[in-house]
């Protein structure tokens, strides 16, 4: 890595405070899609080396420590493991992210904790409620420092959006944010099922989730299409938006959530989340609502996946390419900002594959900042506690749809208020022998 280079980004502080010291030792469970994106952008910023990487897929496995070799300073190609328990064990690992599929967040998490790793934890941070409680009691016990990938807290034209927008008040009192996903993301084949691929080791892929005859549908990338490994597309796309409204705003926990929805139009599919869903986050003066829909046109082509602030002097939208704020007193200035990619620092960003272009600025801020607050001991941007909450949130709503009742939040309790059956659902069942863990055993 050349300094010059690195120098000339955001994550020059985050560089400084590791500049004198031996590369940070790497580790990347989970090596598909993201885990390869996030970890290569970390690769560009900081001295570190990528010394161990696991997956249950053995082809994907040797597939990213070629390109792992490729990218990183020294050319080594690093450990690779089938099982995280035998990559945790060398207990050689500063920093460790998590990138795999949701339902196997929780468990890697905690036990690298206990190794004594910082994490970079994608998001959502785990598929039920009690799971993410246990994540945050280990991160806390064991003074572990946790970025959680929702990197939007991390995106130079939203962080802008908030500093020259909202915290300058030019939106006013703000009494409602809409956000919404209108891409047609939801499987719609129905391949049969199938004896996995002799690479993949299913038995181990499944873990904790209930066992479900191998289907296409399952791996790799669109495991998210059951609810059995995660929380539909309110687990994976609303909790972004959640996020970064949250953070924009500084919001904390709901004080309920109500949900309704369903499949309503896609119903021949074998995919089990919802094509269709609405969820309303109530903050007291301040009310989020989601919407997704997996057919039919977004109510505005530029804003297919985002938030609309509404307040009583402007308007801002806001999403992963750009943002727009219209004020509402006659004459005044209408505020446009794009996407801002980092092509000429990072020329790589042009070629690699299945790189979400617009996003590799964001990844490198965010981890930026958890090597800043690793140095400095203190909490990252997106820390684990907000990724809770957050998580929490988008759960709740599922809860909400499927129980068909607003639910009312405490925060103290942890516990949905005057709800037995709600309470019950916030602990799925763990498939044997995998052990479900607890924020009172960690």
């Amino acid at each position: 890595m050349n300094r010059r280079r690195f120098l000339g980004t955001s994550a020059a502080s985050a560089f400084a405070a590791f500049a004198d010291d031996k590369p940070k030792r790497v580790g990347l469970i989970g090596s598909g899609w993201y885990g390869k994106s996030d970890i290569l952008r970390l690769v560009q910023i900081a001295p570190v080396e990528i010394v161990s990487i696991c997956d249950v897929d053995q082809r994907m496995l040797a597939e990213a420590a070629e390109l792992i070799a490729s990218r990183q300073k020294s050319g080594k190609k690093p450990r690779t493991y089938t099982d995280y328990r035998e990559m945790l064990k060398e207990k050689d690992l500063e920093i460790v992210e998590i990138a795999t599929p949701d339902h196997w967040h929780a468990l890697p998490m905690i036990e690298a904790c206990k190794a004594g790793a910082d994490l970079y934890l994608q998001k959502p941070i785990g598929v039920d409620i009690v799971e993410g409680q246990a994540m945050l009691a280990a991160a806390r016990k064991y003074k572990r420092v946790v970025q959680v990938g929702t990197q939007r807290r991390s995106t130079p034209h939203l962080i802008e959006a908030r500093d020259r927008i909202i915290q300058q008040g030019k939106l006013g009192k703000v009494g409602v944010v809409e956000i919404y996903c209108y891409y047609h993301m939801r499987a719609k084949e129905n391949p049969p099922d199938a004896n996995p691929p002799d690479y993949l080791n299913y038995e181990m892929w499944t873990g904790p989730a209930p066992m479900r005859p191998y289907n296409a549908l399952v791996h790799p990338r669109r495991w998210r299409a059951f609810m059995e490994y995660g929380n539909g597309i309110v687990g994976d796309m609303c909790i972004h938006m959640l996020d970064m409204v949250r953070w924009m705003l500084d919001l904390g926990w709901p004080k309920s959530v109500s949900s309704s929805g369903g499949i309503l139009v896609d119903k021949a599919s074998k995919a089990n989340i919802s094509d269709t869903q609405t969820a309303t986050f109530d903050f007291g003066d301040l009310k989020v609502i989601w919407n997704h829909r997996t057919y039919g046109a977004p109510p505005d082509p530029k804003y297919p996946w985002g938030a609309t602030f509404y307040g009583d002097k402007g308007t801002l939208r806001a999403s992963v390419m750009s943002y727009d704020y219209q004020p509402m007193e006659k004459g005044g200035q209408a505020i446009h900002q794009d996407v801002k990619y980092e092509f000429e620092q990072y020329p790589e960003d042009r070629t690699e594959k299945d790189l979400e272009r617009h996003v590799a600025p964001a990844i490198r801020g965010h981890m930026a900042d958890l090597l800043k607050n690793i140095a400095s001991r203190g909490k990252p941007v997106a820390d684990i506690e907000q990724g809770h909450i957050s998580t929490t949130a988008c759960i709740l709503a599922n809860l909400s749809m499927q129980l068909g009742r607003s639910l009312t939040w405490d925060p103290v309790k942890h516990q949905v208020a005057g709800d037995a059956e709600a309470n019950r659902l916030l602990q799925r069942p763990y498939r044997k022998p995998w052990v479900h863990p607890h924020p009172d055993k960690v």
